[in-house]
């Protein structure tokens, strides 16, 4: 191996031992690990902070961040473009466009999609994975159905040119008067016409309605969090439960049940996948599929034969609203291919204690859930118990993996992102 050779190397070795930015700086947690309990050989830090809402996000090939912003339309400013230009971790290069509320964005080949809570938006980007034209958005789908409940039009895209869209029900559990004591539910529930699933529309294809698209699955509540398994080649989602059993079934279910039932369900999806909203519901104690009362059940009577069963289950109410699954070698070899989870926490568990306002880990094995889910990042909402969301300081949103493997977090109360790093 001549000089010039081992000198190339050497460089090398030294660049690929930062992150992305300028060489020669590294990267360190903060002093507190940004207010965050990690395992051990995890450190955090602030990478920004103040960008309002912030929901979901994702990250560039050059480690830059697109972030979606919910509820400042009337400011402008609902997607917000972040560089690190010293490579210390922390964005000192802030950029807003886009005028539509909404959750959902993601870098996907030579563009940027980003969706309204009627539609899906694309941006042409350049070389260097930046927005060519801020004012030049291409509406992929259009005229989705908004009732202003569960109306966030989460959405993630697989390797073949293929885009898929939660439409959340606009209703809790399709009772005849929505979220009222006693009512029962409709038979059969009209809204899964056009709400309480996956539909798939192509992501190349401009204006798509409805009849573009296709119902890829059905009886899903509502889903923030989905991501697809580029390893299993398999679409995952996560299930907002339903809520209110004892407010509206108190004969049947005390408030300890109805702060903890539901479960929220990660489903492992194909195409015709039917989880069984709202005519059952999943009891992560008896783990059982169990009819839902406003369909003639009393907490104990089973339902669904046919309905498929969840992939894993976890604590009701905790509001799960990102999945991420994790590619990169940063982080120890037993994250590899498995899924993170951002849990919003719940506004509905009273009298009982809040819960969720963190971030777990699920292992997987040959392409399954296995073994306990455990608590990755936590300390997001602040010390103390909490007994409304309106208490948690923070409250983590969205997911996203660096191309150093490091993960980001969002935070949708005062705008903070998050990245965890492991030192070796």
């Amino acid at each position: 191996m001549n000089k010039f050779t081992l000198a190339t190397v050497a460089l090398a070795t030294f660049l690929t031992s930062f992150g992305p930015g300028v060489p020669g700086t590294t990267l360190k947690p903060d002093a507190d690990n940004a207010g965050l309990k990690l395992p051990s050989g995890f450190g955090a830090l602030v990478a920004a902070e103040g960008l309002g809402h912030a929901r979901h996000l994702t990250v560039t090939p050059e480690g830059d961040l697109y972030v979606k912003v919910e509820g400042t339309r009337n400011k402008g400013n609902t997607i917000w473009y972040l560089q690190d230009s010293n490579g210390d971790g922390k964005i000192d290069k802030k950029t807003g466009f886009f005028k539509y509320d909404g959750t959902g964005i993601e870098v996907k080949g030579n563009y940027l999609y980003a969706s309204s809570n009627t539609d899906v938006y694309r941006f042409k980007l350049n070389d260097k994975h930046q927005v060519i034209d801020t004012n030049k958005a291409e509406k992929i789908v259009t005229g989705l159905i908004n009732r202003h409940q569960h109306e966030a039009k989460a959405f993630t895209l697989d390797n073949d040119g293929n885009l898929y869209v939660n439409i959340g029900a606009y209703s809790n559990s399709c009772q005849i008067k929505d979220r009222t004591k006693g009512s029962l539910g409709m038979q059969p529930c009209p809204i899964l016409d056009s709400a309480g699933g996956i539909w798939q529309f192509k992501a190349d294809k401009a204006n798509q309605t409805y009849g573009d698209g296709e119902r890829y699955a059905t009886g899903l509540r509502n889903v923030v969090g989905l991501d697809w398994n580029t390893q299993l080649n398999q679409l995952f989602v996560m299930q907002h439960g339903r809520d209110q059993l004892h407010d509206l079934f108190p004969d049947m279910y005390d408030e300890k049940q109805s702060a903890e039932l539901p479960a929220e369900c990660m489903y492992a999806l194909h195409k015709g996948s039917d989880c069984g909203w709202p005519y059952i519901y999943y009891d992560q104690f008896q783990h059982k599929k169990i009819l839902a009362p406003e369909y003639g059940g009393d907490g104990k009577k089973t339902g669904g034969d046919h309905i498929q069963d969840p992939a894993a289950a976890y604590p009701g109410h905790m509001a799960p609203n990102a999945i991420l699954f994790y590619t990169g070698t940063m982080f120890p070899e037993k994250y590899r291919n498995g899924a993170f989870i951002a849990f919003h926490g719940s506004w509905n568990r009273a009298p009982e204690p809040q819960k969720g306002y963190f971030v777990v880990f699920q292992p997987f094995r040959d392409g399954k859930p296995a073994g306990d889910w455990e608590i990755f990042a936590e300390g997001f909402a602040g010390p103390g118990e909490i007994k409304s969301p309106g208490q948690a300081q923070h409250r983590p949103c969205g997911l996203a993996q660096g191309p150093d493997g490091s993960l980001y977090v969002s935070d949708d109360v005062k705008g903070t992102v998050y990245r965890i790093i492991y030192n070796k």
